[in-house]
């Protein structure tokens, strides 16, 4: 059967030997090099495209069947995972054409949205000015009473903590954004790096909720604080409608936070006081609760916790659940779609699921030790 994606690279290569007439000046030499070499390549890596789909698809059959299992309540073994490390490319590089330009192509993807973006954009959109804190323990104080009515942990939260933000993290935190470092790599923002996504999902799934204990809070003020809540709680009632403009998934939540003026404003919802602690505690309570959901009593360490988190409550649940002498066994890949295995050099490096666990674990104590952790402890 002939791959997708080995017909793709064969038609890229193909094109590429269709450069502009004012491209075409390499020495006929050095063109007839590169052509060879461009068959070498294009052969070895449809030849492992082929290895690596037919691996994946292995992957994919094994989890739709432990998934079967799970629903009939049939026990799942080693011969249910896939025991061999996903196939890496070893053949030639891809050559450079030499009638190509010596200029990069540009970056035509759009920049990913900061802090200053996320702001304005939910001014000019929904009125939302954020009640931001005195200070960064006024909201650690507000994450760990968040966190403790939700049923967790000050171990689980400081451990996610720890792992999340190297043990140092602010509230307002973005990934990639550091005192050395000014580009966002994400627009995952606070202690849980909660995605843009998950602001948008959160407030569809739990905006009743979260609307019912603002109202409780105003209840309880007058004057000034009382008029900034009530203000707030129509603001936030609008981010919900415009939120639940869409079907409830994740690929509409993902398209509506990330290409929307509207839906980029949402994700200042983070840097409230009152709010963000709330939204960030919720995407872990919501793991909490799958696996009670699935009949799992015992205590999440927050390495498992923060398992479920990374990988998906699904993926991490199988891990949680996983005997310790399989755990030592069973490769990282399993619980992966190929394109974030690729992109995930935590996953690759550990291998197994049990170095996983333990990569986790060793990060989370390391960060436990740096001054945010033990302030976040201390909220506590």
């Amino acid at each position: 059967m002939i791959r997708p994606r080995a017909v793709a690279i064969a038609l890229i290569c193909a094109l590429g030997a269709a450069l502009p007439a004012s491209a075409q000046t390499a020495d006929p030499a050095a063109i007839a090099e590169y052509q060879t070499k461009l068959a070498r390549y294009t052969q070895a890596r449809a030849a492992y495209d082929d290895e690596a789909s037919a691996y994946w698809d292995q992957v994919v059959e094994k989890r739709r069947e432990r998934n079967a299992k799970r629903r009939d309540g049939r026990p799942i073994g080693i011969d249910d995972y896939v025991l061999t490390q996903p196939p890496l490319y070893s053949g030639p590089p891809r050559p450079v054409d030499p009638r190509a330009p010596t200029a990069p192509p540009p970056d035509d993807r759009p920049p990913i949205p900061v802090l200053a973006d996320f702001l304005r954009n939910a001014a000019e959109h929904f009125a939302f000015v954020p009640d931001r804190p005195a200070n960064e323990f006024e909201f650690k104080r507000a994450y760990a009473k968040a966190a403790l009515e939700a049923g967790l942990t000050r171990e689980q939260i400081v451990g996610v903590y720890a792992f999340e933000t190297g043990g140092n993290g602010t509230y307002d935190m973005q990934a990639g954004i550091t005192p050395t470092r000014t580009r966002a790599i994400s627009p995952a923002m606070g202690y849980k790096q909660l995605l843009s996504t998950n602001s948008v999902s959160l407030l569809v799934e739990h905006g009743g909720r979260l609307l019912g204990l603002l109202r409780l809070k105003a209840a309880s003020l007058t004057g000034a604080p009382r008029i900034a809540m009530d203000r707030k709680i129509e603001a936030v009632k609008r981010m919900i409608a415009y939120c639940r403009t869409v079907p409830n998934n994740w690929n509409d939540h993902d398209r509506l936070a990330k290409t929307t003026p509207a839906g980029i404003g949402v994700h200042a919802v983070v840097l409230d006081r009152d709010l963000g602690p709330m939204l960030q505690v919720q995407k872990l309570a919501n793991s909490l609760r799958f696996a009670r959901a699935k009949h799992y009593t015992a205590p999440l360490s927050a390495a498992e916790l923060e398992l479920m988190n990374l990988t998906g409550d699904g993926n991490g649940f199988d891990m949680v659940t996983m005997p310790a002498e399989l755990r030592a066994r069973v490769p990282t890949s399993n619980f992966f779609q190929q394109s974030g295995y690729e992109r995930n050099p935590v996953a690759r490096r550990t291998g197994t699921v049990a170095n996983l666990i333990a990569d986790m674990e060793s990060k989370m104590q390391r960060g436990a030790q740096a001054p945010g952790a033990r302030e976040m402890a201390a909220a506590f």
